[in-house]
């Protein structure tokens, strides 16, 4: 098929014609300062707050103003660590899993560097957590814990309401990473308990650049960009408008898309799996056995890697992943799959597919029409590496070893 397939979409998603269109008077006609007391100014500052009330409603906050906006992902989650330590300096203790995206696990693990303790939870082979280990590790001296929504690798999704009563019964406060998350499956953060979100813009078909933070009202909340009084003196900084904007028409329409989307894209993700599962008999869907995200596939095929595998895709025209774009280019095997003791000739051969709305069931089948060749490709590639070897390992006719030696 002619075009391109991105199957990349947990790495970045296409932005909405209706987003563009929305921000464009934001960089040309309306540019004024949200700060500014003059009208030039203020319309601009009324724009943001219906932007806050949408990102708001997509979340389920009972308040627009627990919604700051950050400049990512990876600030929201610093800031929601970093602002639970500093509001409570006599605490020392941190409870994050072994799965989380590297915006969370690279803090933590600086953090452990600092003098901080940190309980690393795991999780089984099909990527679940066992709650009564999380009980367990709660202590006096827990100042947070910060458990991921739903896996950016794998797409399996935690029992975030099961997990926060957990919590929320010691009086700890809760931060969850739903980057992921919203904008795929409905979320209601007023009803359960959770005190901090994070979420991403560019993860539901708004510009890169702009995220937000969810804080329950009440909760004790160091900010982490100091400086001017923006977001109500929670992050400092000149907004930036035109991406808030984004954000907000982006929210907007996934809201009301939400129940659809999930229908038709998990669809697409099963037939996929079916698809694969069937033409390649070497491989296995990590995760498969739990709740998963309904756009995201993470296939293991048995003792290839994976790195390899996407740069033939890509000359078929298929975007994919290995895993993280946060963590490309690491030779390191995935932290999420080692975690669920995938075992050796599996683990470096996971290739991550990622569908959005804009996926079709055509691409599907041209997916799976060209992976099935990849696939004996490389095996040929690879027996032929093996081969070469024995080769070489044989003794050399010209060698001391066999010299008056004749045939």
């Amino acid at each position: 098929m002619a075009g391109e397939v991105y199957f990349d979409n947990n790495a970045t998603t296409r932005v909405l014609p209706e987003v563009a269109e929305a921000m464009l008077p934001f960089l040309t006609e309306f540019y004024g300062n949200p700060s500014s007391i003059h009208r030039f100014g203020s319309q601009v500052g009324q724009k943001i707050a219906d932007a806050r009330a949408q990102v708001a409603a997509l979340i389920g906050a009972a308040d627009p103003i627990e919604v700051i906006f950050t400049s990512s992902g990876t600030e929201g989650d610093n800031a929601a660590i970093r602002g639970m330590l500093e509001a409570r300096p006599d605490k020392r203790h941190i409870v994050t899993t072994q799965v989380e995206h590297s915006a969370v696990l690279g803090l933590c693990q600086h953090l452990e560097k600092k003098g901080y303790r940190v309980t690393w939870l795991g999780v089984d082979e099909n990527g679940a957590l066992d709650l009564e280990e999380l009980r367990a590790a709660l202590s006096e001296d827990t100042a947070v814990v910060s458990i991921m929504w739903a896996n950016n690798e794998t797409g399996v999704v935690f029992p975030i309401e099961q997990i926060g009563s957990i919590v929320r019964a010691r009086g700890i406060p809760f931060h969850v990473d739903a980057v992921q998350t919203a904008g795929k499956l409905p979320l209601q953060v007023k009803d359960l308990p959770v005190d901090l979100v994070t979420i991403s813009a560019h993860k539901f078909y708004a510009p890169k650049g702009i995220g937000a933070l969810y804080v329950r009202r009440g909760i004790t909340f160091s900010p982490f960009m100091i400086g001017g009084h923006q977001e109500r003196n929670r992050r400092a900084g000149t907004e930036n408008v035109a991406a808030i904007i984004g954000m907000g028409k982006a929210a907007e329409i996934a809201l009301g898309r939400l129940a659809e989307d999930a229908l038709r894209i998990g669809k697409l993700r099963d037939l996929l799996e079916t698809l694969l599962l069937e033409s390649c008999p070497g491989s296995r869907v990590n995760g498969k056995g739990q709740d998963r995200l309904p756009n995201t596939s993470n296939i293991s095929f048995r003792y290839l890697e994976g790195e390899s595998m996407l740069v033939l895709l890509d000359q078929q025209g298929i975007c994919a992943s290995t895993g993280s774009a946060c963590t490309a280019g690491s030779a390191e095997p995935s932290h999420v799959l080692r975690a669920m003791k995938v075992p050796a000739d599996w683990l470096q051969g996971a290739v991550r597919f990622s569908l959005s709305r804009f996926s079709t069931e055509e691409e599907v089948r041209y997916v799976n029409q060209m992976v099935p060749a990849i696939v004996q490709r490389l095996h040929g590639l690879s027996a032929l590496g093996k081969l070469g070897q024995q080769e070489r390992s044989q003794p050399d006719p010209g060698s001391s070893s066999t010299v008056g030696i004749r045939g």
